[in-house]
């Protein structure tokens, strides 16, 4: 069952591979890779936590914030992507929470105007680094197709 410590293994600065694929829910098959940092630290008393982040996006680099918070009555987690290229959007939280140390989260969303589902899993690596991955599904969880992963290693 989740808690409020569950991102716990987070806090701290980190190192990212990030592994991109193109292009979304076309069959593609090329992936962009590239590094970047990661700083979170706890925020609204231990019941969530922030993190700024820099990804060394080929020809784009660019700044994003992740805020997470915990909602102890119905003991979920949503998740909310500032992306620092548009600063005025906050995207769609994706809600959750962790299972068997496994955190899932998901969201409506649209993708080029149809309605997708979002998925955001954390998870640990064999080696105890923490692992993001972001799936989009385009018929509401009957098939996914993952986008993007994160890997971490921790830097302080």
């Amino acid at each position: 069952m989740s808690s409020h410590a569950d991102f716990d293994f987070f806090i701290g600065a980190w190192l990212v591979k990030h592994r991109r694929l193109r292009e979304r829910l076309v069959n593609c098959h090329d992936w962009d890779e590239f590094n970047g940092t990661t700083r979170t630290w706890k925020t609204l008393g231990g019941m969530g936590n922030c993190d700024d982040n820099y990804l060394e996006l080929p020809g784009a680099h660019y700044h994003a914030m992740t805020l997470r918070t915990y909602d102890p009555t119905t003991a979920k987690w949503s998740i909310w992507w500032l992306d620092g290229r548009h600063p005025g959007r906050l995207d769609v939280p994706v809600v959750g929470g962790f299972t068997s140390g496994v955190g899932t989260f998901y969201a409506p969303d649209t993708l080029n105007g149809l309605p997708i589902v979002v998925r955001f899993s954390w998870c640990l690596n064999a080696d105890g680094t923490p692992r993001w991955e972001q799936a989009f599904s385009p018929n509401n969880g009957l098939n996914w197709e993952t986008n993007w992963t994160m890997d971490f290693t921790r830097s302080d």
